[in-house]
């Protein structure tokens, strides 16, 4: 082997034994750089004769060229392993997480829900929903009702009136839903068994009270309804709405202008852990108004009490919730808190139902 030979494959073989780009460089210095040895030889043809430098010349060239193509052929080699190694480690996912639906992401207010669970309790007891306007007249709104004119809630502390219309009158925003039993008893005949949901309105605003919030209003008219009938109804909804296997209820004396005899409600509970549990312990909850409807009422509504006779209750929407779902504040429920609502609302999909389960 001459030394052209020897020195091509000691070159080659430093190329193959290269371990990155940096080494392989290296390499390509030594043996092709100004002061490299296949450099040296080109230096060194001008000291032959011409036929020699034309062969010998020949032969430089082509080993130079076949280091050349070795070194790159290794450098493209090193570039695609190095490349495979970056992936490797230096992997980064730029796609987005997919994004959720309206279905997945939006939220059935807590409110929204517990009316859509309080229709299908009573619904399922045969009851309809009735609905009214959010403005009334002092008639619907008081008169009606069988309260008097020295009554507080006509205060203006109390009701918001609109200014004095050109007949004189003034309207108002409900301060309840009872001016839909007004409207329906005078709208139809008995027997009528109807419940009342609506936004109603009142001067006050606490933790526990806010200018607008909700309340129901049940009502049954025909010619033998009685007590009885609206404790069961009463202990009915109780025990599906807190969905507790019983429940103890006090039936306490009040006055109501639109009830005779006038009872409020409570619920057994326990308070004794950090969460109050209903249907459990001898503690007492009050949680809605009741009794018989007063008989100037149905006179109102030209309906003779001596033949006809009834019952009607009412709580607030926004309070059972508060106290089936534990939520302490009432102003937040209006406050449009996107993690309040996230928190506390509803799947889209969880409509409530007595055999699928009110919660879920």
């Amino acid at each position: 082997m001459g030394d052209l030979e020897r020195l091509e494959a000691d070159i080659l073989e430093q190329v193959d034994s290269a371990a990155d780009e940096a080494a392989l460089e290296a390499v390509r210095v030594a043996a092709l750089g100004k002061k490299g040895a296949i450099s040296e030889l080109l230096k060194g043809l001008g000291s032959l004769n011409p036929d020699e430098r034309r062969e010998r010349g020949g032969a430089v060239n082509r080993i130079k060229e076949r280091v050349g193509a070795a070194i790159q052929h290794r450098r493209d080699a090193l570039r695609e392993v190095e490349l495979e190694r970056r992936l490797a480690t230096e992997r980064l996912d730029v796609t987005l997480p997919v994004r959720e639906g309206p279905q997945q992401a939006g939220r059935i207010h807590p409110v929204s829900q517990v009316m859509d669970e309080m229709t299908a309790i009573f619904a399922d007891m045969g009851f309809s929903i009735a609905e009214g306007p959010h403005i009334e007249d002092d008639f619907h709104n008081f008169t009606a009702l069988n309260i008097p004119e020295e009554h507080p809630a006509r205060q203006e502390m109390d009701t918001f009136y609109f200014p004095e219309g050109a007949d004189g009158r003034r309207m108002l925003l409900r301060t309840h839903t009872s001016p839909v039993q007004i409207r329906t008893m005078m709208g139809r005949q008995p027997p009528i068994r109807i419940i009342a949901p609506g936004r109603v309105f009142r001067c006050d605003y606490d933790q526990t009270h806010t200018p607008m919030f909700h309340q129901v209003e049940g009502l049954v008219i025909d010619e033998r309804a009685h007590l009885g009938h609206l404790k069961w109804v009463l202990a009915e909804f109780c025990k599906a709405f807190f969905e507790v296997d019983d429940v103890r209820m006090r039936f306490r004396a009040s006055h109501f202008p639109f009830t005779e005899p006038s009872m409020e409600v409570d619920i057994n509970c326990d308070r004794s852990g950090k969460e109050l549990r209903i249907g459990e312990g001898d503690d007492w909850l009050e949680i809605l108004g009741c009794g018989m409807v007063h008989p100037s009422v149905l006179r109102a509504v030209d309906l003779d009490p001596a033949r006809y006779q009834g019952f009607a209750w009412g709580m607030g929407i926004d309070r059972i919730a508060m106290l089936k779902y534990g939520m302490p504040d009432l102003r937040a429920f209006f406050a449009a808190d996107l993690r309040w609502l996230r928190h506390y609302g509803f799947a889209t999909l969880d409509v409530p139902s007595l055999a699928g389960g009110l919660s879920r």
